[in-house]
C-alpha cells in the first residue's frame, strides 16, 4: 500500500459531465490505499480462504426483480460485446450483454478463463463483492473525495492524474479506448480488454491503474452534483461522505430503484468520442447489484 498524506484540494469539476460540477474544496486525513486495483490473483486468494460466491455466480431471487422477464434471471453478469452494426449510438444496449455464465473466473462468458490474468484487475464484481473482500483483508472501500485525492497525485487542478496533456509527447498514461467506440480501436495503447495493473506509470503518489483500465467502486451513494463550496475557510468539509441517493434515478438504467454508489476512474472502454472520464474528477453512478466485464475496486486503511 501507499501512504497518502492528507490534505486540501479542489474535488470535482466545471468544464465537464454536469454531475461532476461544482468543483468544491474538501479536505481528506491521511489513510493508505492500495498500490493497485485487486487482481485476479489476489481475488483468488480471497476465495480459496473464504469460499465467497461472487454475487454475478448466483441466480438472482424473481421477488427482487419483479419487472424483470424471466427469461433474464439467471447467473451472469454484463459483458462488452463490440457490436457488427451500430444503429444508435446512444443505445448502450448494443454492445453490452447480460451473459449467462459470465463472473470473475470467466470474464467474457462460460467459454472464457482467467489463465495469465493473474496480475489483471479482477472484474464482474458488485458492491457487496468488493466490500467483503476488503472486510477480509482489514481494510476499507475509499470515500469519493479519498479516491480523488489519491488519484490526482498531488496534481490539484490538472485535467488528467498525470497533468493536462492526454497523451504528453504520444505516450499513452492509462488503458483506454482509442477510436471511435464502441465499434472502432486502434489499440495504440497496446490493450483491448484489460491490462496488467502495472502496465503503465504511476502517479505522483506512486499509485497505479486509477484511470482507465477498470472503474473502481467507492463507497458514497450518488447524487446527481456536488454540494457548493464552502462559503468560508472554516467550514470546508473534512472527510465528506456521500449522502443517501434521493427517490431520483436514470431511467436509461433500470425500472427498479435500486441504490447506486458513486464509481470512479473509467476504463479501458472510456473514449474521446463517446465517455471521457479518463479523469480524477469523473464519477458515475453503478447500482450497487450490478457488475460488468470493466468494473472492479481498490481498498485504503485509515489506520495501520
Amino acid at each position: 500500500m501507499i501512504r497518502i498524506s492528507g490534505g486540501t484540494f479542489r474535488m470535482g469539476s466545471d468544464r465537464h459531465y454536469a454531475e461532476e460540477a461544482p468543483a468544491h474544496r474538501v479536505a481528506v486525513d491521511g489513510f493508505w490505499i492500495d498500490r493497485h486495483p485487486v487482481t485476479n490473483r489476489q481475488f483468488g486468494e480471497f476465495v480459496r480462504a473464504t469460499g465467497h460466491t461472487t454475487f454475478a455466480e448466483v441466480t438472482p431471487d424473481p421477488a427482487n426483480y419483479p419487472d424483470a422477464l424471466p427469461e433474464l434471471i439467471f447467473a451472469g453478469s454484463l459483458v462488452f460485446v463490440p457490436p457488427e452494426h451500430l444503429s444508435n449510438p446512444q443505445d448502450w444496449s448494443q454492445w453490452w450483454t447480460l451473459m449467462p455464465g459470465a463472473d470473475w473466473r470467466h470474464p467474457y462468458g462460460p467459454a472464457s478463463n482467467i489463465d495469465g490474468l493473474d496480475d489483471h484487475p479482477v472484474v464482474h464484481i458488485n458492491f457487496d463483492d468488493a466490500l467483503a473482500y476488503a472486510n477480509w483483508a482489514g481494510k476499507a472501500l475509499p470515500t469519493e473525495a479519498e479516491w480523488e485525492f489519491a488519484a490526482r497525485g498531488g496534481l490539484d487542478s490538472a485535467e488528467y492524474a498525470w497533468g493536462d496533456d492526454f497523451v504528453p509527447g504520444g505516450r499513452h498514461m492509462a488503458n483506454t479506448w482509442q477510436g471511435n467506440f464502441p465499434a472502432e480501436n486502434s489499440l495504440s495503447d497496446g490493450f483491448a480488454r484489460t491490462s496488467p495493473v502495472n502496465a503503465f506509470p504511476a502517479n505522483g503518489f506512486g499509485v497505479h491503474d486509477m484511470i482507465g483500465n477498470t472503474w473502481e467502486w467507492t463507497t458514497d451513494w450518488y447524487t446527481p452534483k456536488h454540494k457548493a463550496d464552502a462559503k468560508k475557510a472554516c467550514c470546508i468539509p473534512q472527510n465528506p461522505r456521500g449522502d443517501r441517493e434521493d427517490e431520483s434515478f436514470d431511467p436509461h438504467h433500470a425500472v427498479s430503484k435500486i441504490p447506486r454508489k458513486v464509481i470512479k476512474g473509467g476504463s479501458h472502454l472510456c473514449a474521446p468520442n463517446y465517455c471521457r472520464r479518463y479523469r480524477p474528477a469523473a464519477r458515475h453512478a453503478e447500482p450497487v447489484d450490478t457488475s460488468t466485464s470493466h468494473l472492479g475496486f481498490r481498498c485504503i486503511r485509515r489506520t495501520l
